[in-house]
């Protein structure tokens, strides 16, 4: 692939080609204050900056991104600590605005001329939500799937406890308790029209939901999906010890948002109607008189249906 000519940023290691083919990435590494990001590009044309959630990075978007790289230029990356992009401090603390300015940097580098648009899951939506707020002139569209922002429900109290209790039992128990404890705590609570997680009855869920930071197994993958996997473990404890707290307790600008409600599309899982990442965004679109959309699957359907996730959200950065 052949990499357009881009303006050159102190401390940045432009994209080199790794491959041929026009879906395969090419790589480069910005640096920023604190950190220095890995990131890549696929594709030619406007510019669409996929911001991952969880512990997955650039390679949780590989087929969504092939998929828009057909219609224009994509750019994923791995956020500050997670996987390719190390922190200069291991113990910094975390959070949504510098997350959301090492964004803007990677918008300024790779589509200096034109607002771009965006997609964000998750921890990524969060990202993606703080900077339309903070820099609305270089974003075109946002489109935010799950963002846990506890903070604009009716029951954030119960929220705030569980992300103590959380912290709390991975400092006494360590990291495969305070997971599990997590991933309940998102669960949708059971109501006479929801069957409680796990039951087996017509229509409803056969297994909890999982959410993104989930503990995976390597066993019996190819080599490189088990080095992604063991990668993916490896970040869990920064994950939910410093991104979890930091990103689900963070207060976002309802106002500014609903004024650039306009550029916004909030977005929730087909299968996860109820569970807390999903509830947020529903109730911003409520307030915002906008239209919540729904992709394949539930809070993970970037991953579990891959194939009509990156179709939707083609056709909502068109």
């Amino acid at each position: 692939m052949t990499t357009p000519d881009r303006p050159r940023v102190e401390g940045t290691t432009p994209p080199t080609p790794r491959h041929a083919n026009s879906t395969t990435p090419t790589t480069g590494r910005l640096r920023v204050d604190g950190a220095t990001l890995h990131y890549e590009v696929r594709g030619s044309g406007p510019l669409v900056l996929l911001i991952p959630g969880g512990t997955g990075g650039a390679a949780s978007f590989d087929a969504v991104a092939d998929r828009l790289a057909a219609d224009c230029t994509v750019a994923s990356y791995d956020p500050r600590g997670l996987a390719r992009s190390p922190l200069d401090d291991p113990d910094a603390p975390q959070r949504v605005e510098r997350h959301a300015e090492d964004a803007y940097r990677l918008l300024d580098l790779l589509s200096p001329d034109a607002p771009a648009r965006v997609a964000g899951c998750s921890s990524g939506a969060i990202t993606a939500l703080h900077l339309l707020t903070t820099h609305p002139e270089r974003v075109q569209r946002v489109v935010a799937h799950e963002p846990p922002l506890v903070e604009v429900l009716p029951d954030a109290p119960e929220h705030r406890a569980l992300l103590i209790r959380v912290q709390d039992t991975l400092q006494r128990e360590g990291l495969m308790p305070a997971a599990a404890i997590f991933a309940a705590g998102l669960q949708a609570k059971p109501t006479p029209q929801t069957p409680t997680p796990g039951a087996s009855a017509q229509g409803g869920r056969s297994t909890p939901p999982t959410p993104s930071a989930a503990p995976v197994e390597a066993g019996g993958l190819p080599p490189e999906a088990a080095a992604r996997v063991e990668r993916t473990m490896g970040d869990m404890p920064y994950f939910l010890g410093r991104i979890v707290p930091s990103f689900m307790g963070y207060v976002p600008d309802l106002d500014r948002l609903q004024a650039l409600s306009e550029r916004l599309v909030l977005a929730g899982g087909a299968e996860s109607r109820g569970e807390v990442p999903y509830r947020p965004a529903a109730v911003m679109a409520e307030r915002f008189g906008t239209e919540l959309v729904h992709f394949p699957g539930g809070h993970t359907g970037l991953s579990t249906h891959p194939g009509e996730f990156g179709e939707l959200l083609a056709e909502l950065l068109r």
